[in-house]
């Protein structure tokens, strides 16, 4: 093992094995991170060292063990004297695995949503979730008027709006009456707050 070369901190050869490089730094930061990176292009077996009081480490050790998994770099922490030493992750291939219901997830809100209601990176306005779409929805049945349950369903074309009216998630209905509903204060200002989303869903009938 010997140390600085090549601009690598440590560097270690066993006969005919991989060279191993360790890049150390007194905390975890990106800069570790990303000169552990560069270092894959010398050898396979990269490690990142760094005490394991880091604050990154001790807040957030699942994530960054999954970020050195994904990129194939192992980890190792030591305490303050490095008389202590672990090795946290051993760098590999890494072999993504997909959630088949999380994709289910994010195809089925894809799919329901009216396009151009969000865009990304935009954070001063609420996310137009499909579910607040579909709420919106019901808020355009009932700006003319109370309706009933099932003209609500009717109107606005909402399947699941008996939930959405019963739970009234966003505060925007009322209850007049047994299966009879109304916008509430908070409902009439989400119409015009919403008014060029509300129509933008309305014209998207038939299409979404």
């Amino acid at each position: 093992m010997q140390g600085e070369v090549e601009h690598c901190d440590l560097v270690a050869k066993r006969g005919d094995e991989p060279v191993v490089v360790v890049e150390l730094k007194t905390t975890l930061n990106l800069e570790l991170i990303l000169q552990a990176a560069d270092r894959l292009t010398l050898t396979e077996s990269v490690y990142i060292a760094f005490p394991a009081s880091a604050p990154l480490w001790r807040r957030h050790w699942r994530r960054v063990r999954v970020l050195c998994r994904r990129l194939g770099i192992g980890l190792i922490t030591f305490d303050g004297d490095a008389l202590e030493v672990n090795v946290r992750l051993d760098p590999q291939p890494y072999r993504p695995r997909h959630s088949r219901v999380r994709r289910h997830r994010l195809l089925a809100e894809f799919d329901h949503r009216v396009a151009g209601a969000n865009v990304g990176g935009v954070t001063r306005h609420p996310l137009m979730t499909a579910y607040r779409q579909d709420a919106l929805r019901c808020v355009a049945s009932l700006m003319d008027e109370p309706r009933s349950l099932g003209e609500i369903r009717e109107v606005s074309e909402v399947a699941r709006a008996g939930g959405i009216l019963q739970k009234d998630h966003y505060g925007w209905f009322e209850r007049v009456s047994r299966g009879i509903y109304r916008l509430s204060p908070k409902g009439a200002e989400a119409s015009e707050r919403y008014a060029q989303v509300i129509a933008q869903l309305l014209n998207s009938r038939g299409g979404d």
